[in-house]
């Protein structure tokens, strides 16, 4: 091989190596995206993610000059066989009371299974000022074949909230969790 092949085939290797470790990096950056995405939305309120844990709410007074209407908006992704509802479509609060609402679990299948609620709030400047105390959508839910539940929602708005802002969706989608397999756990 003369030196003009040898440099060729050097400028092909490390052109090669150059572009692995670039395509590496983008992945590695890809990868990394999903979890910041996350933090970001739920440090913003952006995309109207919400906290997953209970929040404590502090002695905060009550804005009686403002209501703000909720409106809550449901609906289950395919494969889990479940009707969510909430016992009022809409409620009207002051800033900084607490509210209690209730919603109401169905299976409608023929198997025991399990859900999870997912919350999303819109605006999403609004989804920084809804506190949720205590809520269905912290964990898991099993129900039987045809058993219904009632659970509560316990959530307050905070009083920081915009003066432009004055009604507030939250909507709650239910997805399947885990599986029961032969009757067992």
């Amino acid at each position: 091989m003369n030196s003009q092949q040898q440099q060729t085939n050097q400028n092909v290797a490390r052109t090669v190596r150059r572009t692995l470790v670039a395509l590496l990096l983008m992945v590695g950056f890809t990868l990394a995206l999903i979890p910041l995405y996350d933090v970001f939305c739920e440090v913003t309120g952006l995309n109207g993610k919400t906290a997953d844990t209970a929040q404590v709410v502090g002695g905060q007074s009550v804005d009686t000059s403002r209501r703000i209407e909720v409106q809550f908006v449901t609906r289950t992704s395919p494969g889990l066989p479940w009707q969510l509802e909430a016992e009022k479509k809409t409620v009207w609060v002051h800033p900084g009371e607490v509210t209690l609402a209730r919603f109401t679990f169905s299976n409608t299948g023929t198997e025991r299974n399990s859900g999870r609620a997912v919350p999303s709030i819109s605006p999403s400047e609004g989804a920084r000022h809804f506190r949720k105390m205590e809520c269905f959508c912290f964990q898991e839910q099993w129900l039987e074949a045809g058993e219904q539940s009632e659970m509560p929602l316990v959530f307050q708005v905070d009083p920081g909230l915009p003066q432009g802002v004055n009604k507030l969706t939250l909507a709650y989608t239910l997805y399947p969790q885990g599986q029961v397999i032969g009757g067992a756990l």
